[in-house]
């Protein structure tokens, strides 16, 4: 099921397929008929749609937020990001299918799945009424990077991936709802406003399940996830943060703010 995600291209139809397998998944699991957790070899790289253009960060294209062009922008950038979501959230389970997990990890990863499917949707449709669409505009290149370094690394993975890039969501969304409620959007703003809400969740998923193998191989978790975003992680880590958020999703001050401090001192 992950992997026929994985290799839908158009993103209307993997986002789809993507909620009919949740949703299967979930009537299953309330039925009491358990899907058989199998093993795996997904690819690579999910298959994508032939647009958007992929781009290096440097040469997507600036746009000023105060701009009906720049909201645009914004929006299709976090279609972006919510349909590389759906890819690593069922990448996760694909990749890392031999290694024994409580059913609870499938269920949390399920569901995240199936969410991000949704938001994607939900921008979608802001974008439609917009009068563009997802495709429209390039993207950035960079977002697959962290699930092709971290193969080899369950809890690489989940350190860089929920744990770090999800939880920069948590801290940039707030200023985007901002932006299109002065443009007095809406349908943007409840859409984002639902993104705010769920990626809390996702966030703890990752933290919950890096804290679980942490234990299982008695580790000490502050002090792994250190090692692990300083070796996979090329953005470095920079304030400001939003610290309750963060908290709210199990990742304390103290997780984030040693490497946010390492970034400073460096330059």
């Amino acid at each position: 099921m992950a992997c026929a995600v994985l290799e839908t291209a158009d993103a209307h139809a993997k986002t789809k397929l993507s909620r009919k397998y949740a949703a299967q998944w979930f009537a299953d699991r309330a039925a009491d008929q358990m899907i058989e957790i199998g093993t795996a070899n997904p690819p690579l790289q999910p298959a994508r749609p032939n647009k958007p253009d992929l781009l290096s960060p440097r040469e997507v294209p600036k746009r000023k937020p105060g701009t009906p062009q720049g909201r645009i922008a914004i929006l299709h950038a976090v279609a972006h990001i919510e349909l590389n979501a759906v890819d690593l959230h069922w990448d996760l389970i694909a990749r890392f299918s031999d290694v024994p997990m409580p059913i609870g990890f499938f269920d949390d990863w399920v569901k995240a799945a199936d969410e991000e499917s949704k938001h994607f949707g939900l921008i979608s449709d802001c974008l439609i009424q917009m009068d563009s669409h997802y495709g429209a505009m390039p993207a950035h290149a960079g977002m697959w990077r962290a699930a092709e370094d971290t193969t080899q690394d369950f809890m690489g993975r989940l350190a860089v991936v929920p744990m770090v890039l999800e939880a920069r969501g948590l801290d940039v969304t707030p200023g985007m709802i901002d932006i299109f409620r002065k443009a007095k959007d809406d349908q943007a703003v409840s859409a984002m406003e639902v993104i705010y809400s769920e990626e809390v969740h996702h966030v703890a998923y990752g933290s919950k399940w890096f804290h679980f193998l942490c234990g299982r191989h008695d580790k000490d978790p502050k002090v792994v996830f250190h090692e692990l975003v300083r070796r996979y992680f090329h953005g470095g880590l920079k304030p400001p943060f939003n610290e309750e958020k963060r908290a709210e999703a199990g990742i304390p001050p103290d997780f984030y703010w040693p490497l946010a401090d390492e970034l400073t001192y460096s330059k």
